[in-house]
């Protein structure tokens, strides 16, 4: 008898139908698997076997064929166990197909029955209801991630055997209610009203986290660049429901998104240390999977220590900061992660740190100063926005009782300028925020007046700017104008972009 059974398998952070096909035959007992099956689906007829026995069923002594269609697409991950289960009972003639036919199952299986938890909830509950399906059954603990799709079921199922009863009508599994989880007020995000003086500082992270632009801050050691960048999260905008349904499918994937949650409500801050490698970076694998800089998503990507990661590990980053996404190629498949994330680095002056500080004397000769920056290539430096220069703090600046300005106050302003841009660009749907302006929309949002261009041309004729540093200082100019409520970006607005370009003055 020929049984068939609807499942999904991950490709990138997406979902494809997978339809589970089982042939019980005449024969020697055997389990027979096909269709392209990972090392962790291979093995799944063990545990479907005793799953089977402990749920109080006995298979007939026949041959066992399972197909996983289409079989030119690989499956990965242990999701599988439950449909080929399902598929394997009802060719035995110990389930009826139609009760199995209008859900997508996906579960993995202990021994003894129980339903453990799997990765990509969310993707394969957004592939079962663009299938037309009626739901969805999965493990429990998944169940409220999978339940933020609406227009299908979600069955919640926590043992074999409960499933086996609710299919045959003999005990209901209620469905999982509808999961939509509201921003939360993370207190756990450091305030800026910590940080001593560093007041241009402040205003360079404002204005990155008002238009999303990629930001540099350069100082001595204990100039206060790590604490800045760690309250930066504390002052961006909160996550659209739809960023958040794109990053939650990025964490589900990866198993990252935690027992019994939903969505990811919060800016994702990742921080990854100067060893890590490209792929880690970016993602890699034999089978593809998202890197740091795509689990920052709609978040911020910190490094610290800029020049102390691997010179190949930071050229990979080029393609990610101008396009918004990652490709992955292997012989096998080509996967494309998104990666619109916002970059904030850090690093010392030189390799002693001390280069320009009025307290210290640098003992740096020019070659080795040189040598250091070079480890930060030029491209690289003209896909980020903002260089900003972190001097050491006074004295009487860090003894001042008086606390600095509250995040409150900056993220309302923030949100204030997020607000103008998403009024401007409500009939582009791909486009957010100011840093994501294409040249199109750079020429028709970003006009300067007689006096903007004659102050860029003699900026750019004596710096010798690439184009792509001009637009990012044009998209400066815009964020620093929304910050102001101006509709027109005014000369200071452009002044003020302009001297965020520390590096391009200081290397002309």
């Amino acid at each position: 008898m020929l049984a068939r059974v609807r499942s999904g398998a991950l490709i990138g952070i997406d979902a494809v139908l997978v339809e589970v096909e089982v042939d019980m035959a005449l024969g020697l007992p055997y389990f027979n698997l096909v269709g392209l099956p990972e090392g962790a689906v291979r093995e799944s007829k063990v545990r479907v076997l005793s799953a089977i026995k402990n749920a109080g069923f006995d298979l007939p002594q026949k041959r066992i064929t399972a197909n996983l269609a289409p079989a030119d697409i690989r499956k990965d991950g242990a999701a599988l166990d439950l449909p080929i289960a399902l598929a394997v009972l009802t060719a035995a003639g110990l389930l009826e197909e139609k009760v199995v036919a209008p859900y997508l199952f996906a579960g993995e299986l202990a021994l003894d029955g129980i339903v453990k938890p799997i990765r990509g909830a969310l993707s394969l509950a957004v592939a079962a209801r663009d299938a037309g399906l009626k739901g969805i059954v999965l493990p429990t603990a998944n169940a409220r991630e999978a339940a933020v799709v609406r227009g299908i079921e979600i069955v919640p199922v926590g043992h074999f055997g409960a499933l086996l009863a609710h299919l045959n009508g003999t005990s209901a599994i209620a469905a999982a209610p509808r999961t939509v989880e509201a921003p939360p007020v993370n207190e756990t995000v450091p305030d800026f009203a910590d940080v001593r003086g560093q007041a241009h500082v402040k205003r360079a992270v404002e204005v990155a986290a008002a238009g999303s632009h990629n930001a540099l801050l350069i100082g001595p050691p204990g100039s206060g660049k790590t604490m800045l960048a760690k309250r930066l999260p504390g002052i961006l905008p909160a996550m659209s429901f739809t960023e958040s349904l794109e990053t939650t499918k990025i964490y589900s994937v990866m198993g990252l998104l935690g027992e019994g949650r939903a969505l990811v409500t919060e800016r994702p801050f990742r921080a990854p240390h100067h060893t890590i490698s490209d792929a880690g970076l970016i993602g890699g694998g034999q089978i593809p999977r998202p890197g740091e800089v795509s689990l920052s998503h709609n978040g911020v990507l910190f490094l610290d220590e800029l020049p102390e990661f691997k010179r190949n590990v930071l050229e990979v980053l080029r393609q990610p900061l101008e396009d918004g996404q990652v490709t992955l190629s292997r012989a096998a498949l080509s996967l494309t992660y998104p990666a619109r994330s916002m970059l904030v680095a850090a690093m010392n002056p030189c390799p002693c740190g001390h280069l320009g500080d009025a307290q210290h004397t640098c003992a740096c000769p020019l070659p080795a100063v040189q040598r250091y920056r070079a480890r930060v290539s030029g491209p690289l430096l003209d896909r980020i926005d903002i260089h900003v220069e972190v001097p050491a703090v006074k004295f009487r600046e860090l003894a001042s009782p008086q606390d600095g300005e509250h995040s409150s106050a900056i993220r309302a302003r923030v949100n204030a300028a997020r607000a103008r841009q998403r009024q401007r660009f409500r009939k582009h749907a791909d486009i957010h925020c100011n840093a994501q302006m294409t040249s199109r929309l750079i020429r028709k949002f970003c006009a300067v007046g007689a006096q903007g261009e004659r102050m860029l041309a003699a900026v750019v004729d004596r710096l010798g700017m690439s184009a792509r540093a001009y637009d990012r200082i044009l998209r400066l100019a815009r964020t620093i104008a929304d910050l102001a409520g101006a509709d027109a970006v005014a000369a200071e607005h452009l002044a003020e972009a302009i001297q965020y370009r520390t590096l391009d003055r200081k290397l002309s």
